[in-house]
């Protein structure tokens, strides 16, 4: 097969095609209004950072190990942070997104077993999601869990309506919601009154990560929570919702607008897990209760904690909403890996209803054999999963924006493929560390 500017074949039509190229990018305005163009796939981004199942995650950590975990938080935030930047390279350099890019430079014996880890990986978030609603839904309304994870089915029709308005609009409505989550916890860190001395000190690496067995576990819960596999597909591909010009001064300045915006929205998310960590270690810790990993054990125990009906209430909103911004960046991410890896185009609530109830399926089998007690092990369950399932996003996006046939001149810098590849390897060691202490145990 010949090779296309560094690929082996040239990629068609784009993913998520009814979006592709359709904001507008002002020309001959401020700096400030031309960035303003291109706010907006950081938040849809960063949505996956501060999902249901980063909720469990924080949560048991911050119970079991105090604010020790907050460097792991940080870490995880600087990896995301690096790796979103080479997504918007890759868009931006070579016109394809993470899935496009697979199926061009690969031959499908790798590109197909690529795309089933994938699509594995929409469906554990997909899990997280699901099992994040339907107990927002008990939380609020007393909806039993059983029929929760039904009624999340039901979310396509918002999915629908947002996509018939336009991508702008999906994009202030996940915005308006991390609105509400960022309010929310910030009433109840004030609440919780933390130690902010014990903070600052958390933000500070300890090597008792490595040597506890429990603290690794939840470490790499944390990191497959925060750095998720279908954000690399979702990034590159909505990052070409923007008109920019196709040359080289126009790409360059695009794609360091991306940057910025996918920075400053992923520090917000860091705020925001940061936040659940905290409020964890100030209450649950602090009080003895260190075996906290439930979410719906948490939003009951808030209240006697901080002595104010209010709290619970305001974990179950932010809950509520975190799932619904989950829900619409997941669907956008299955339909970019579908397109992109196989050209298979679905409508969108046709993806959705199958991957959802795909998800589905585990979490009914959990609450009926099993109880809705375990729901919380199957969330972390989910993201450690996740956290395996990181390198093979990874690997291809470090190689793609290392080369130079592929990139052109807005090749990665070597400081940021070395960074990146570091960043691989390190989850690669921890991934192989918890399947040894798995097996041996």
């Amino acid at each position: 097969m010949p090779v296309v500017d560094g690929w082996r074949e040239r990629s068609s039509t784009p993913s998520l095609s009814e979006v592709f190229r359709s904001i507008a990018v002002p020309v001959g305005v401020t700096p400030f209004r031309r960035f303003l163009a291109f706010v907006g796939p950081g938040y849809l981004v960063a949505v996956g950072y501060m999902d249901p199942g980063n909720w469990a995650t924080s949560l048991a950590g911050g119970a079991a190990f105090g604010y020790q975990l907050l460097f792991i938080a940080l870490l995880s935030n600087v990896m995301a942070i690096l790796l979103q930047s080479l997504c918007a390279r890759l868009a931006v350099a070579s016109g394809r997104d993470l899935a496009q890019a697979c199926r061009d430079a690969y031959p499908r014996w790798v590109s197909v077993p690529l795309w089933v880890l994938a699509e594995g990986a929409i469906i554990a978030t997909d899990l997280a999601e699901v099992i994040g609603t339907a107990i927002g839904l008990n939380l609020l309304f007393g909806i039993p869990l059983e029929i929760g994870v039904f009624i999340t089915a039901a979310d396509v029709f918002l999915i629908l309506w947002l996509q018939t308005r336009g991508f702008r609009w999906v994009e202030a409505f996940i915005v308006a919601l991390l609105g509400v989550i960022a309010a929310c916890f910030a009433v109840q860190i004030a609440m919780a009154d933390p130690d902010w001395g014990a903070v600052i000190r958390g933000f500070a690496p300890t090597t008792q990560i490595v040597l506890n067995d429990q603290m690794l576990y939840l470490s790499l819960g944390i990191i497959g929570a925060t750095v998720m596999p279908h954000n690399l597909y979702l990034h590159s591909g909505i990052v070409q919702t923007r008109a920019f010009g196709r040359d080289e001064a126009s790409k360059r300045q695009a794609l360091r607008l991306a940057t910025w915006d996918s920075t400053i929205a992923l520090m917000f998310a860091l705020t925001v897990n940061a936040s659940i960590l905290i409020l964890a270690a100030a209450t649950f810790h602090a009080s003895g209760q260190t075996d906290v990993a439930d979410i719906d054990r948490a939003h009951v125990l808030l209240e006697p904690v901080l002595g104010s009906a209010l709290a619970p209430t305001l974990f179950g909103v932010a809950l509520l909403c975190c799932g619904l911004n989950s829900t619409v960046t997941a669907t956008m991410a299955g339909q970019i890996v579908m397109e992109g890896f196989i050209r298979l185009r679905l409508a969108a609530w046709a993806r959705r209803l199958v991957t959802r109830l795909i998800a589905i399926v585990p979490a009914v089998a959990v609450i009926l054999w099993l109880g809705a007690g375990e729901l919380g092990r199957l969330l972390i369950l989910s993201q450690v999963v996740l956290s395996f399932q990181l390198p093979f996003a990874i690997v291809p996006l470090v190689m793609f924006t290392a080369s130079k046939a592929k990139m052109g001149p807005l090749v990665a810098p070597h400081w940021l493929t070395a960074v990146c590849a570091l960043i691989a390897a390190v989850i690669i060691a921890l991934n192989i560390n918890l399947l040894a202490t798995v097996i041996l145990d």
